[in-house]
């Protein structure tokens, strides 16, 4: 009996700082940065430690192995897609603009497999409580949607201030990881040579000298430069 209490207690430490070990090394700090695909990845990590503790055929060193083997899938996939902008698309899904000048996307909303009462009450998350209120409204590749609320219904309201109402615009980034976002430059109807003046404005002379850079109608280009020691 007092055997099988030691060998109990071994499994669950060192399952328990395996789990830990591989939540620090892959980052996920916040439940808000887990994708579905981590979701999935952190349920089968639980059921390989599960396994450990109570099925007496399988050792904990195998346990082991295949969570570490596991948690290095992961992170392999993760740089890929860090690093080749392409490739994610196949393993994250892209933000989806939902509502798209104060309009509900109903193609949008349709390819998300949502439905209206399930948008009403993501925006009620939100503290939104008619879609009369939203601008813009993204759901974001974790599942959480991100809200740009009317002028007029920001806090403090235009109104309560006796302001002049002004449109609200939603920034569209151009550059990601030192890359052109080739799409969104042509939807403010600019190319690249544009956008090229544009970062030179701000002191950088290559694309990829810029970590993000972004453009907004009434604001205008917001960059960020690449930090060299970054890989």
């Amino acid at each position: 009996m007092g055997s099988n209490f030691f060998d109990l207690t071994m499994e669950l430490v060192i399952g328990f700082f395996a789990l830990l070990a591989i939540t620090k090394f892959l980052g996920k700090t916040q439940i808000s940065q887990i994708t579905p695909f981590d979701f999935i990845s952190s349920l089968v990590l639980g059921d390989l430690v599960s396994n450990a503790i109570y099925n007496d055929d399988t050792k904990i060193g195998f346990v082991l192995y295949a969570i570490f083997l596991w948690a290095s899938l992961i992170f392999i996939i993760e740089k890929v897609t860090q690093k080749f902008r392409r490739t994610r698309k196949f393993f994250d899904s892209d933000p989806a603009i939902i509502i798209r000048d104060g309009q509900v996307d109903f193609n949008v909303v349709k390819k998300q497999h949502l439905d209206i009462n399930e948008l009403l009450g993501m925006l009620r998350q939100e503290q939104v409580f008619s879609v009369r209120e939203v601008e813009y409204a993204i759901l974001e590749s974790s599942g959480s949607l991100s809200i740009l609320k009317k002028s007029k219904y920001s806090n403090p309201t235009i109104e309560d201030l006796n302001l002049t109402e002004k449109p609200s615009y939603l920034p569209v980034s151009l550059i990601l990881d030192g890359e052109i976002m080739y799409d969104n430059l042509k939807i403010i109807n600019h190319n690249e040579k544009w956008l090229k003046n544009q970062i030179h404005a701000f002191g950088m002379e290559k694309i990829k000298d810029v970590f993000y850079a972004e453009w907004k109608q009434d604001e205008g280009m917001h960059v960020v430069k690449r930090n060299n020691g970054l890989k």
